[in-house]
């Protein structure tokens, strides 16, 4: 069953000049972008820094504005909703960011950050049931709950990520938005956030659109793969096909970019 569908998805931005500031030119950060997310699936959205692609995952939870096309969640079109109707969309539509220290406030304890989104989603929770929520999306993510008093910059990057990972998934979310999730990552614990992306999404079943820059990286979390290069899809498909007989150059030279072990 169809989750997501992007057409023609356009996000172009005016560079102005001169003294009264008219448009000199249009950046198209995003043009005619559309693909599909099958749910239950792991869509991953590769390209280098610069390609389009967090602009485009910016665009589905209404975090850019659009200059035209189309993305419907469950058959409703969501970018010309009021934000009244999209509010109760937010909790199904969550993101774990590429930078896990910018996106938690350093001056709340992880108690906070993960009560938070309980506090506005599910207003009927008690402080002691939020608490003991919180707990428990700590341990889905590896982390004691003694970490529940402590702040974010007491943790190393990996955690921060697991954090910020239980976070996203305070809210029962069915689908979720990696953008670049362990591109600011060591090597090492590389592996461990995608096997905890890949073990939660089996757990409770959710959808995911997985962004980032390595093609390896994608390959081993996706079912299908796009690929952009300057705003615009160049190739997608079965995420073996893609990587196993690429047909575009510029997919071509993200393959050879692949690290090899020796």
């Amino acid at each position: 069953m169809q989750l997501l569908r992007v057409q023609d998805l356009k996000i172009h931005f005016p560079v102005r000049g001169g003294w009264f500031g008219r448009t000199k030119d249009v950046i198209k950060a995003v043009d005619k972008v559309s693909f599909d997310v099958e749910e239950g699936s792991t869509v991953g959205l590769v390209g280098e820094s610069g390609s389009g692609k967090s602009t485009v995952a910016r665009a589905l939870l209404k975090l850019t504005p659009v200059t035209s096309g189309s993305v419907s969640y469950r058959g409703k079109e969501i970018l010309q909703m009021p934000e009244s109707e999209f509010r109760p969309l937010r909790r199904e539509m969550q993101m774990v960011f590429q930078d896990p220290i910018g996106s938690l406030n350093p001056r709340m304890t992880v108690e906070s950050i993960l009560g938070e989104p309980l506090q506005i989603h599910f207003k009927e929770l008690s402080r002691e049931e939020r608490r003991e929520v919180s707990a428990g999306l700590l341990k889905k993510v590896g982390l004691p709950e003694d970490a529940l008093q402590r702040y974010p910059h007491e943790f190393s990057g990996g955690q921060r990520q697991r954090i910020g990972i239980a976070r996203a998934l305070a809210v029962k979310p069915r689908f979720l938005i990696c953008d670049e999730p362990v591109s600011a990552l060591d090597v090492s614990v590389q592996a461990q956030i995608l096997n905890l992306l890949k073990d939660i999404q089996a757990e409770l079943d959710l959808t995911l659109l997985f962004i980032a820059h390595d093609l390896a990286v994608v390959r081993h979390m996706s079912d299908h793969i796009v690929v952009m290069h300057h705003g615009k899809i160049v190739e997608q498909g079965d995420a073996d096909e893609i990587c196993e007989n690429p047909r575009h150059d510029y997919t071509q030279k993200l393959l050879e970019a692949v690290p090899v072990l020796i």
